[in-house]
């Protein structure tokens, strides 16, 4: 078992999540509502999936935690383009939001990486 606060990755994964849902507590109109609930689930999910996967029984365990919180950082990105493009979310900020998922995206492809070069 692993402890979480002291991955460097989950720590940008948290300070992320944080800053995607302070930049929704300023989105106001109501027709972006379901944008930035999942928004906020997706990048929530990020460093959630990282703490579990650190509970995991074995490495291979762990990675396959880490591949479903990559997937989330893809909808992540994903919403915080569509955040940007539609106007939820200033252009400027989407984009610096989204190159932080892009980043932490790949932290985690490189820890998964090494724990499945590790085996069981």
């Amino acid at each position: 078992m692993r402890e979480f606060r002291k991955l460097f990755v989950w720590r940008r994964a948290h300070a992320l999540h944080i800053a995607i849902d302070e930049a929704c507590r300023r989105v106001r109109r109501r027709d972006f509502a379901n944008l930035k609930t999942q928004l906020t689930r997706a990048a929530e999910s990020i460093p959630a999936n990282i703490v579990e996967g650190c509970a995991a029984d074995t490495p291979r365990d762990f990675a396959r935690y880490l591949g479903i919180s990559i997937k989330s950082a893809n909808e992540t990105e994903y919403h915080l383009l569509s955040a940007g493009e539609r106007g939820a979310l200033r252009a400027a900020d989407a984009s610096a939001l989204m190159a932080e998922t892009v980043e932490v995206r790949k932290m985690m492809y490189g820890l998964r990486k090494r724990l499945l070069e590790d085996g069981p």
